[in-house]
């Protein structure tokens, strides 16, 4: 589990091909693999990776498997790239952000960013499934970092985020330009309450549809637009 608060920036240094998987090396400011062990979780970018191998001073190499090379942006990272760290949570630690799993559930594509004084505001398009759990004022987090909706169109299909000086000096995403891709895991609580009240609402409307068939049917011409009823008129 996890929290969304950036504790690092590593730089990916070494990546070996697998079949069907890779293995990255990463290197952490000093301090950062300080009692890191092998099978240790991190969060990289926002997915969940097992520290594959012992670490070597502040390099530490994570296996990454097809799942999350298929649902992450770290299918395409390549050396030198910055990545967004941080621990497994601890017993008893401070939750500045909000829980996280380190599953990466979309994939965001930054659309516009906005300089605003020592803020910055990124705009970034989602796929639409994600767009039900998605709210003003709610919690996403995006290549790991947790972070408050400020506006939404889930008519455009996007969403805003503002980035204050802290967030661009502790994370990545400041460096994030229009077409970059970033890893977008929603929050559990709200897809959990949005799915049960989905689910909740088909197999209302799946018990009463034998009953509102013939219903609807006598009354579909009633409610069907005079410009669609007219072209059957004239041809009387």
């Amino acid at each position: 589990m996890f929290t969304g608060i950036t504790q690092a920036v590593g730089r990916i240094a070494a990546i070996s091909e697998g079949e069907a998987s890779r293995r990255v090396a990463i290197d952490f400011p000093d301090g950062f693999c300080a009692g890191l062990a092998q099978g240790y979780s991190v969060s990289i970018d926002g997915a969940c990776l097992t520290v594959a191998a012992p670490p070597r001073g502040e390099r530490a190499e994570f296996d990454l498997i097809l799942p999350t090379l298929v649902t992450s942006t770290l299918a395409g990272s390549r050396v030198g790239d910055a990545v967004n760290a941080e621990r497994a949570l601890r017993d008893g630690a401070e939750i500045g952000g909000h829980a996280l799993s380190g599953h990466v559930d979309y994939q965001a594509v930054v659309e516009q960013r906005k300089e605003c004084g020592d803020n910055l505001c990124l705009r970034l398009s989602v796929p639409a499934g994600a767009l039900r759990y998605l709210f003003a004022k709610g919690y996403a987090a995006l290549d790991g970092v947790s972070l408050t909706i400020a506006d939404i169109d889930k008519q455009a299909g996007w969403i805003e985020v503002w980035l204050i000086p802290e967030t661009r000096r502790a994370t990545s995403l400041g460096a994030k330009q229009p077409g970059c891709r970033l890893n977008l895991e929603i929050e559990r609580d709200t897809q959990v309450l949005v799915d049960t009240m989905r689910e909740a609402l088909e197999d209302k409307l799946a018990a009463l549809m034998p009953l509102l068939a013939p219903r609807l049917d006598e009354l579909a011409p009633a409610l069907l637009p005079a410009a669609r009823r007219q072209p059957a008129l004239a041809a009387r």
